[in-house]
């Protein structure tokens, strides 16, 4: 898994970083000359340099999911602003970075550089390295992907660096109706299985209004929505081969447990079952876990992130009521994405504000072959710091304009002879 997205979308989310660092560097010139007139006699005149200058050590904590299409852009964005980095991968995925830092030493040694300017941080489960460095004064710029836990650690601790978060949240769909019931079950249903849920983007929140959600096929109710849903998962994870080129397998043990407490949770359920890949027999791998709950009694749920193959049809009052909780709990506890399946344009609006106001991005009625957990380097956004999600956004100018200063030298012009009249 930590090699998926690891090619070519990995260095375009890099790529894309150099654009927007390159061009924030470039918006000062690199000399100028300045002149005030005067009352009597010639202007003054200076000559002025300006110089971006990189802030320092910058220090990349990678995921143990996406090392490489999350981190790119921080390495190639504080190498190409004059900084140094530190890559400190995830100790259950430390050969994709590890290959990359070998490569970026070769670079840089080839092309003059001391290729130390690149240094790889390996540490065992148990250690804290990442914390230590965090927290080094020498340290002044810090991307991060991982769990929602430390990187609010970071952010509150980690104060002598720019900060870049990258954490996780209430990925929300608000279901009102739709045109193609069947086309919203296969693209939710891949949206959930991708990587066993494992993805900062997947949805867990599925708000659907208690009357029913209106389709092409009559009106659903949220438990036969989730039926349907988990029938479209059987559909697609039923080939073994197929099953297990979508789902790959869990991270770890944590993962797997939050499944059996998800599970543990009763009710109406769907899913959650052990699956055998056909290649990698010790593999763990679950099908995505649906459990229908009601927006009233079981708040304290669905307002906590289950990270994993875990998703909750929940019903509501109204889409209204919908659309205000997509408001409410990701401007609580953030969010990567947000959906809408509607077929009146008054409901996307309303929701559409709301995502403004939460500060989440949002897809609208993706029944196709795109999916929300997909963005396109210099395309898409992912993340928008303006929730509790992440404190950066791939890629904007805020991310590359803290890694470097401008700093400007002056001195007076050299008078010239015509100047002088001599």
């Amino acid at each position: 898994m930590a090699f998926q997205a690891g090619g070519a979308n990995a260095q375009d989310r890099g790529l894309e970083a150099v654009a927007y660092a390159w061009t924030a560097q470039r918006q000062a010139p690199a000399a100028a000359t300045w002149a005030k007139p005067t009352r009597k006699g010639e202007p003054l005149t200076l000559e002025k340099t300006f110089t971006p200058v990189g802030r320092g050590v910058s220090l990349l904590i990678a995921c143990n999911t996406f090392p490489t299409w999350n981190g790119y852009p921080g390495l190639f964005a504080s190498l190409v602003t004059g900084n140094p980095v530190v890559v400190k991968p995830h100790p259950a995925a430390v050969l994709p970075l590890a290959l990359s830092v070998r490569v970026a030493r070769d670079v840089l040694a080839e092309a003059g550089f001391d290729p130390d300017t690149v240094l790889l941080a390996a540490e065992a489960p148990e250690d804290r390295v990442a914390a230590t460095l965090a927290t080094d004064p020498d340290v002044r710029i810090i991307d991060f992907t991982g769990s929602t836990g430390f990187g609010d650690w970071l952010e509150q601790n980690a104060r002598q660096a720019a900060v870049h978060t990258e954490k996780a949240g209430l990925n929300t769909v608000v279901l009102d109706s739709t045109a193609d019931y069947k086309g919203l079950l296969r693209n939710l249903a891949f949206s959930l299985s991708l990587y066993s849920g494992q993805m900062c983007t997947t949805p867990q929140n599925l708000y659907v209004p208690r009357e029913g959600l209106a389709t092409d096929q009559g009106v659903k109710t949220p438990e036969v929505f989730a039926a349907d849903l988990a029938d479209a998962l059987g559909k697609l994870l039923g080939d073994p081969q197929r099953a297990a080129g979508t789902l790959g397998a869990l991270t770890g043990e944590a993962v797997r447990e939050r499944i059996d407490k998800a599970r543990a949770l009763g009710g109406t359920q769907f899913g959650g079952e052990p699956l055998t890949h056909p290649e990698y027999p010790e593999a763990v791998l679950r099908t995505p876990l649906v459990t229908v709950l009601d927006a009233d009694r079981d708040a304290e749920t669905y307002r906590t992130e289950w990270f994993g193959p875990i998703s909750f049809v929940i019903a509501t009052d109204s889409t209204a009521r919908a659309v205000e909780l997509l408001r409410e709990t990701i401007a609580a506890h953030g969010a990567l994405t947000a959906s809408v399946h509607s077929t009146d344009e008054e409901v996307l609006e309303a929701t559409r504000e709301a995502a403004l106001d939460a500060g989440v991005h949002l897809a609208e009625n993706f029944t196709g072959q795109v999916f929300v957990n997909q963005t396109a380097a210099f395309s898409d956004y992912h993340g928008s710091q303006a929730n509790p999600a992440a404190s950066a956004t791939l890629s904007d100018w805020a991310f590359v304009t803290g890694r470097f200063a401008v700093l400007q030298s002056r001195r007076p012009a050299v008078a010239t002879e015509e100047a002088t009249g001599a």
